[in-house]
C-alpha cells in the first residue's frame, strides 16, 4: 500500500511514517520543500502522480498558547486551507482512505471529564486558542462531509498533548513539555538557580508520546470507520506543576521553579476518554517518565548537531 503522510518531518509525521514503513508499507512524505500544501494547484497534481491508498494528513501550523493567541488569523487560515486542498486533493484522485489529525482542543474550555467524543460543540471554546480548535472542528466536519456525499471511509483522530523526538522546542511557539525540556536543560547547563514558568502550575494536562500516536494511527486505519472521530491519549492526567517537577528531574536541574502567574493558564482540565479506540486493541505503552527521559537524550543529542527546531 502506497500512503502520503503530509506533515512527514514534523513531530506526529516522522513517527507516523516510521510505523507504516515498519508494516511494510510505502510511504511518501509531504513537507514544504517538496510540495506547498497552501497551494491547491501543487498539492492536486502531487496527489494525482502518487496515487495512494491512504493519506494522513499530519500537517498543520501549530504551538502553545502564546503562539495561538498571537497569531489566530494564520492558525485558521493555513490549517483550513492546508485541510481543504488536501482532501480536494484526494477527493479528485479517488483516495478511498484519509486520516484527519486534529487536536483534543477541539472540546469546550470547561467541558465534563473524561472528555467523550459526543462532547463536541457542547459549550464555548478555550479563547486563546479557539481560532485552531475551529480550524480542527471544520476539518471534522469536511471529512464527514465527504463521507456523506461521496460515501467516503475518511476518518478523524483528535490526539491530545503530544511530546517526543522533533518536536518545536522554539519557546515562542512550542507547547509546555518541549517548552520545558529546553527550559530546564538549558538552566542545568548554565548553573541557573531557578527557572520562571507561565500560570500558576495547577491546570491539569494529558500526554501521550508521539510513538504511541504513530501505532493508534496504523491501528484505526486498519479497523476505524464512522464519522465519529476518535480520542487518542493516555487516559490520564496531571498538574502542569508536577509536569515541570518531572522534567525538572529527568534533566538534572536542583534549583527553584517560580510561577508567573499574570501569564494564562489555558484551560483548567483536559483528559480525553479514550475507550472507543482501546476497544479496537490499542493501547499506550510509554509512560511519561520513559518519554520525557528518551526525549530529553533526543533533544541533547540532536542539539549538539544543530538539528533541533528552535
Amino acid at each position: 500500500m502506497t500512503v502520503i503522510v503530509a506533515g512527514a518531518t514534523g513531530l506526529a509525521g516522522s513517527a507516523i511514517t516510521k510505523a507504516f514503513e515498519a508494516k511494510g508499507h510505502t510511504v511518501v512524505g509531504i513537507n514544504r520543500s517538496i510540495v506547498d500544501l497552501l497551494d491547491s494547484r501543487a498539492t492536486e497534481s502531487f496527489v494525482a502522480k502518487v496515487k495512494p491508498t491512504l493519506i494522513i494528513d499530519a500537517a498543520a501550523r501549530v504551538g502553545g498558547i502564546l503562539a495561538n493567541n498571537s497569531y489566530p488569523v494564520e492558525f485558521l487560515y493555513n490549517n483550513i486551507t492546508i485541510q481543504g486542498n488536501l482532501m480536494n486533493a484526494a477527493h479528485n484522485a479517488g483516495v478511498p482512505n484519509f486520516v484527519f489529525l486534529g487536536s483534543s482542543c477541539i472540546y469546550p474550555r470547561d467541558c465534563a471529564q473524561p472528555i467523550k467524543e459526543e462532547y463536541l460543540m457542547t459549550g464555548p471554546l478555550e479563547e486563546t486558542n479557539s481560532a485552531y480548535a475551529i480550524a480542527k472542528i471544520a476539518g471534522i466536519e469536511l471529512v464527514n462531509s465527504y463521507r456523506k456525499e461521496y460515501g467516503t471511509k475518511w476518518i478523524s483522530l483528535m490526539p491530545t498533548n503530544l511530546y517526543g523526538p522533533r518536536d518545536n522546542f522554539d519557546l515562542t511557539a512550542s507547547h509546555v513539555l518541549p517548552a520545558f525540556i529546553r527550559r530546564f536543560i538549558e538552566a542545568t547547563e548554565s548553573g541557573a538557580d531557578k527557572v520562571t514558568l507561565w500560570g500558576s502550575g495547577s491546570p491539569l494536562r494529558e500526554f501521550l508520546h508521539v510513538d504511541d500516536l504513530a501505532h493508534a494511527v496504523v491501528v484505526a486505519s486498519e479497523k476505524y470507520d464512522s464519522g465519529l472521530h476518535l480520542n487518542v491519549g493516555s487516559g490520564e492526567d496531571l498538574s502542569i506543576r508536577n509536569l515541570a517537577e518531572k522534567v525538572a528531574t529527568a534533566a538534572g536541574f536542583s534549583g527553584k521553579i517560580e510561577w508567573d502567574s499574570s501569564k494564562p493558564d489555558g484551560t483548567p482540565k483536559k483528559v480525553l476518554d479514550v475507550s472507543r479506540i482501546k476497544a479496537l486493541g490499542w493501547r499506550p505503552t510509554i509512560t511519561l517518565e520513559e518519554g520525557i527521559a528518551s526525549t530529553i537524550a533526543w533533544y541533547k543529542e540532536a542539539n549538539a548537531r544543530g538539528e533541533v527546531r528552535k
